[in-house]
């Protein structure tokens, strides 16, 4: 028996060789995911002795394999006895740290890092730190880049002597032969420089900093400008201006633009970080040269970082900045050659409204809305509709009024349906900002005027902006505003306009709910059922299916079945079709009706 028992319990193990073994991929993936179950299985005791040392001697399989069990093996503490044997899931991890895949690596360093934080301060000396130091010590680079993740982890809580070693090894790697692992020293150099003591940021981490960023790669430099922003965030004001300025004014003209991209990307951190003086002496004229830049990536990130940058300009002279050096750049920036840099500036110009006030919008930024507001880029005029409001706050909404919205009303009446298409789209998101009353006078006549495009799309595209204009200002509104002009063009002679009316009601049943759509418009198709027009009459009849769930049960068996049963035996087949799908179960509370009359 006890032999049985034996049997039994070496029985988990046993399935897991099995299956690491097979040749299918997935079992041996579906294994490594089930790896917690077998290791609560076994036991806490022979998960350490079997469980590890079978992993750590296997490591060898596809990348997806190996990337679940480094992730498996980032909360496998409890598995192993607690924070008192975590160090025993380092080997297994160490392995996988030196793989070549790169997302394998990188989640084998993400548990280390995790399981880090349950070692105590003994068991860190003695057991992670040297794993770290032959990581950064190992013949290929794959292990020497695994290592920089690890050493901002370990470093605060080991003793003086520990961290002075700690310190070298990443000098050494800042300096490593290998472009990829001075490219993830660069990526870690501001995580690590937090951990440091401020006497050390300066004596060793600036000296790094400086080297990084005139390496001979631009992936490296480009890392090398974020950490530049986190370090500057460590050091006092007075040592800003000579430790850390120099070295990203030199990065702000690099010669690689994927460098200046960064520069610009990072420009509102680094102004936080380096203060109102630095900014205004040096930060103001490096934006200026970004929005300016040759590269169309570059402007873009810089003209997306105009609002904010403008924002935290010192409050005493921000409008003369502004206006002295932003906006003539953010002028040429409207007529960019490239939609990307148009586009990043049409998101951000209209904020500007609210920190430059009334006047200078009106006499400045108002002429630039309006270019945008024409541009052939559909983003562009998106993205100055979509932040109307901004300004609405600033100049008022007559003042808007008289600027914007006969550009608006221009474009809803272009000559190319494209360019009115995109307008309808934005309509609702307009509605929205400008308020009812203010659509009403203005624009409703244009929603209807789309009615009756002479292109289909344009009609479709009218009938769901109604939709959502019901759903924004409520059923009341639309059945004083909206329902009447509708239901006008059920008598409309074109019978395109008495079609778009059905799909009017199609989509406005549900928002105006079922009082007024059964006192006003089912009326309307069902009078239309006796139209002329073969495609009007069973449009009549998909629209009664359509709005069928809106209505209650005594308008259905009353007027609308006798009617779907009149339109059954129509000369038209597809009426007829259309009829008796509607009256043989498309719309249940129909078709229970009418099986309820006849049972």
């Amino acid at each position: 028996m006890a032999g049985a028992e034996g049997d039994d319990s070496l029985y988990p193990i046993a399935v897991l060789i099995d299956e690491l073994r097979n040749e299918d991929v997935q079992l041996r993936l579906n294994s490594i995911k089930k790896l917690s179950t077998i290791a609560l299985a076994l036991g806490v005791e022979r998960t350490r002795t079997e469980l590890l040392p079978f992993l750590t001697d296997t490591i060898y399989d596809e990348d997806e394999v190996l990337l679940a069990l480094a992730e498996q093996l980032g909360s496998f503490t409890v598995l192993v006895g607690g924070p008192e044997f975590v160090h025993c899931l380092l080997p297994p991890l160490e392995s996988l740290a030196t793989v070549e895949e790169t997302v394998v690596r990188d989640k084998a360093v993400e548990s280390l890092r995790k399981i880090s934080q349950e070692h105590s301060p003994v068991d860190l000396e003695v057991h992670f730190v040297p794993l770290v130091k032959r990581l950064a010590s190992g013949d290929w680079f794959t292990s020497r880049t695994s290592a920089c993740g690890l050493f901002s982890v370990c470093y605060p809580r080991v003793s003086s002597t520990v961290k002075a070693e700690i310190r070298q090894h990443f000098r050494t790697l800042c300096s490593d032969d290998t472009p990829m692992v001075r490219r993830a020293a660069a990526s870690k150099l501001g995580e690590f420089a937090k951990v440091l003591e401020l006497d050390y940021v300066k004596s060793d981490i600036i000296p790094l900093f400086t080297a990084l960023a005139s390496d001979e790669q631009d992936s490296v430099r480009l890392l090398a400008v974020e950490a530049g922003v986190s370090i500057a965030t460590l050091l006092p004001q007075e040592d800003l201006e000579a430790l850390v300025m120099p070295t990203l004014r030199q990065a702000a003209e690099d010669k690689s633009w994927r460098v200046r991209y960064m520069v610009a990307d990072k420009f509102s951190e680094l102004q936080k970080a380096v203060g109102p003086e630095i900014t205004q002496n040096d930060l103001v004229p490096a934006f200026q040269n970004l929005l300016k830049d040759c590269e169309a990536e570059v402007r873009a990130a810089a003209a997306n970082k105009v609002k904010v940058f403008c924002e935290n300009l010192p409050e005493d002279s921000r409008e003369t900045i502004i206006m002295t050096h932003i906006l003539p750049c953010v002028k040429e920036l409207v007529s960019d050659t490239n939609q990307h840099v148009k586009s990043a500036l049409a998101s951000v110009i209209m904020g500007l409204s609210t920190i430059l006030g009334k006047d200078n919008t009106v006499e400045h930024l108002l002429p630039l809305f309006l270019a945008q507001l024409k541009d052939e880029c559909p983003e562009v005029r998106l993205n100055i509709i979509s932040n109307l409001d901004c300004v609405n706050e600033v100049i008022g909404i007559r003042q808007l009024s008289q600027s914007l919205l006969p550009a608006i009303v221009e474009l809803a009446e272009d000559a190319k349906w494209r360019v009115r298409l995109a307008i309808i789209e934005y309509m609702p998101l307009l509605a929205g900002q400008l308020g009812v009353e203010f659509f009403d006078e203005k624009l409703n006549s244009l929603c209807m005027a789309w009615l009756i495009d002479h292109v289909y799309a344009i009609r479709e595209a009218a009938t769901c902006n109604l939709m959502k204009l019901v759903e924004k200002f409520g059923a009341e509104w639309a059945q004083n505003t909206i329902v009447p002009k509708v239901l006008g063009m059920a008598n409309d002679s074109n019978y395109l306009h008495r079609m778009t009316t059905l799909f009017c009601i199609n989509a406005l049943s549900e928002a105006c709910g079922q009082e007024i759509t059964t006192k006003h418009m089912l009326p309307v198709v069902l009078k239309m059922s006796t139209d002329q027009v073969a495609n009007v009459r069973f449009n009549v009849a998909k629209s009664l299916q359509k709005i069928g769930p809106v209505l209650d049960s005594s308008a259905l068996q009353a007027e609308v079945k006798p009617v779907l049963e009149k339109l059954a035996t129509d000369q038209d087949m597809d009426v007829k079709y259309f009829a008796q799908e509607a009256l043989s179960g498309t719309c249940p509370l129909i078709s229970l009706t009418f099986k309820h009359t006849f049972s």
